[in-house]
Order: structure tokens, then sequence, then C-alpha cells
């Protein structure tokens, strides 16, 4: 069993990967497989629209997208965190999202668990804009939408590591990750 854990952050080790690492602990104490796709270290281009994919199945750019193409079909579940930028996904993310499109018709992610992390830098900073999004994607891609303790995970932080000093929002990143693996359990066994 494999989980697809996508950091849509550019900044490296910042609190949107402490929080997937700590989504991620129940599925390592499963002893799942777990891929960590980190936008901080791959490079995905923005769609340029060209709908060559709508032919083909297949996006005409060459990018660190061809390895996210491979375990939207391998994967078991899949959890996706952001920062949130103007009330919204990183503008690596969402490149992410737009070039998805080039699955359409195959839709690899169908009835695959999903859950969805935000962090932003105040109270008022669009997290719930961004949830939703995240979840938007989910519905697109025919993924399921799970939710942690209530909702997706928002988080408040604005400085590398600050989640760190919020252990109640680590404890809801692992509820979050604990609510997709019995998920993703549940439909394996159903199959």
């Amino acid at each position: 069993m494999e989980v697809l854990a996508i950091s849509g952050t550019p900044r490296p080790g910042g609190n949107t990967e402490l929080l997937i690492e700590a989504a991620l602990e129940p599925f390592k104490e499963k002893s799942w497989e777990v891929t960590r796709f980190l936008l901080s270290t791959r490079t995905v281009a923005p769609c340029d629209g060209c709908d060559i994919c709508l032919q083909t199945d297949e996006c005409v750019i060459r990018d660190d997208m061809d390895l996210l193409y491979e375990k939207f079909a391998s994967c078991d579940a899949i959890i996706i965190a952001s920062p949130v930028y103007y009330r919204n996904v990183s503008a690596q993310l969402k490149a992410v999202f737009d070039r998805h499109h080039a699955l359409v018709r195959s839709k690899p992610l169908t009835g695959k668990p999903g859950g969805a992390i935000v962090v932003g830098g105040g109270t008022n900073g669009g997290q719930s804009l961004a949830l939703m999004i995240i979840y938007n994607f989910f519905l697109s891609a025919g993924a399921l939408a799970v939710p942690g303790a209530r909702n997706g995970v928002s988080v408040v932080a604005d400085k590398p590591g600050d989640v760190l000093a919020q252990p109640d929002r680590l404890k809801q990143a692992r509820i979050l990750g604990e609510n997709v693996l019995k998920y993703a359990t549940l439909l394996r066994s159903d199959q």
C-alpha cells in the first residue's frame, strides 16, 4: 500500500512539510510505502493550455510532473498540503492541479481517499478557501475528500518551524492521516 504526500510549499523544511510528516506517521506505523513529492525540491511548469493531452492522454511538457502521473496511478491514498498565498494554494501546487488535466479521461485518483492541510500567516489568511480548493481538486479528480478532526487541517503559522510550538495542530495533522488511512484500508478490503 502506498500513500502519496504532495507538499505545495516552495520553502524546504517549513511548516507545510512538518505537518505533512505528522500526517504520514500513521502510514509509517502500518509499514505503508510513503512517497513524498516536495515542490520545494521539484519543478512543475504551469499548463500551457495546448489541450494536446485531450487527444493523447499525455502532457507534452516534460518535467517532474511525469513522476506524479505515475504516482497518481500507483498510490492508494493522497495527502496534499499547501501554504496559503493570497487566499489560494501556492502557485507551485496550482500548477500540479492544472497539469492533472492531462488525466481527465483516465482519472487515476478515482475512489482514492485524500486529506488536505493548509497553513496561513494569520487567522483570516484564507485557509478555508485554500482547503476548499484542494477539496475541489479531489472532487474533480474523482478522489474522496476525507476530513480530519472536523474538516481539513487549518493552521496559523508564519515563520518556519512555528508549528512545532503547536502540538494540537500537529495532532490534528496526525488525526487526518489516521482518517485517510482508515478509509484507504476500508476501501481496499472491499475490493
